[in-house]
């Protein structure tokens, strides 16, 4: 059955792309889309930030057409600069507006934002229905179970937030207090989609990192769809091979050598395009050693690109790892 979201119609079992701050940028979502990512996020965008016009906040709102159905995520903890930053987002026609309770970091959580909202439950929900009445675009969460484990409220938080208007919700596996601690614990995720109460989508975020967790997950947990993060970085075939497994439970074989520097070399043309030649080359310099992750003896090569300072440079680099490890045996790339 296909899930929806407002107007926006997903295949079964959506695989969603987090919103990862530095990582989820254009570039990186350009090649996780051509893998078969179903939807996807900008980074998330503060809306202080937003509504002050800052240039770094204003950037991440870019996104092609290719990139649909897309959302961009905000966060903040004050309900005039959410409701202003929402009306400044459905200018820019997204498919829908994401809002960030669940971003454990410092300095967001300092700010009384991201996962500090799961503390005060009541101001969650002013926040979100400041939103929902800001825009018309669909209104979706991202959240944790709560801020310790002596607080995991995620089930009277997704049925307040779905009262407020909210038309999905994902919901990664772990307390603020975790950070990306321990192994992310689905049972409460689980127990959120098998509510009764509960109409809206319910996406599980946290520790899939391979096509048989995926289906496990998928099995076990009842979730309509699963967002995956960190074990997208530097291989955005998870996607392809998930969406295979679930539907042929057969595992397809790993990106060749001739594969992972094909998708690098579009990586870094999409990062140089969008970025500028020099930092466009700079900020690709985080994603390579997971591009080239269980090739043998690649440290040479790997602090070369590492400080190549144009594309020509890198992409020079590339062909001689490609000639040097062309042919090696797939199951060596894992």
């Amino acid at each position: 059955m296909p899930v929806k979201i407002g107007s926006i119609v997903l295949p079964d079992f959506p695989l969603l792309l987090a919103p990862m701050e530095d990582v989820s940028d254009p570039p990186f979502r350009y090649v996780c889309k051509q893998n078969g990512a179903d939807l996807m996020y900008s980074e998330f965008i503060s809306s202080e930030g937003l509504i002050r016009d800052a240039i770094k906040s204003k950037q991440k709102l870019d996104f092609s057409e290719f990139e649909r159905p897309f959302g961009i995520q905000i966060f903040g903890g004050d309900e005039e600069a959410l409701s202003l930053s929402a009306k400044i987002i459905e200018a820019v026609q997204p498919d829908l507006v994401d809002i960030n309770f669940g971003c454990p970091v410092k300095k967001v959580v300092c700010k009384g934002a991201g996962a500090a909202v799961l503390k005060d439950i009541d101001l969650m929900v002013r926040l979100t229905e400041s939103v929902v009445k800001s825009t018309s675009l669909p209104v979706t969460v991202k959240t944790r179970l709560g801020w310790d484990d002596n607080s995991k409220n995620i089930e009277t938080v997704a049925e307040r937030l779905q009262d407020a208007g909210v038309q999905a919700l994902t919901i990664h596996g772990r307390t603020r207090a975790q950070l990306y601690k321990g192994e992310a614990d689905w049972s409460l995720i689980s127990a959120v989609k098998n509510n009764p109460r509960i109409q809206i989508p319910i996406f599980g975020n946290g520790d899939i990192d391979n096509p048989e967790k995926a289906v496990t997950y998928k099995n076990k947990y009842g979730v309509d769809g699963i967002m995956i993060g960190r074990a997208a970085i530097g291989y955005p075939w998870i996607f392809r091979e998930i969406r295979n497994y679930v539907s042929t439970a057969t595992l397809l074989a790993a990106p060749t050598i001739e594969e992972r520097i094909a998708v690098c070399c579009t990586h870094l043309q999409k990062s140089t395009e969008w970025k500028g030649p020099v930092l466009g080359v700079l900020e690709m310099r985080r994603h390579y050693a997971n591009y080239l992750k269980g090739l043998p003896h690649i440290k040479d090569f790997r602090m070369q690109l590492v400080t190549a300072k144009t594309q020509d440079a890198v992409e020079q680099i590339l062909q001689e790892i490609l000639e040097k490890y062309a042919g090696i045996n797939d199951d060596a790339l894992v």
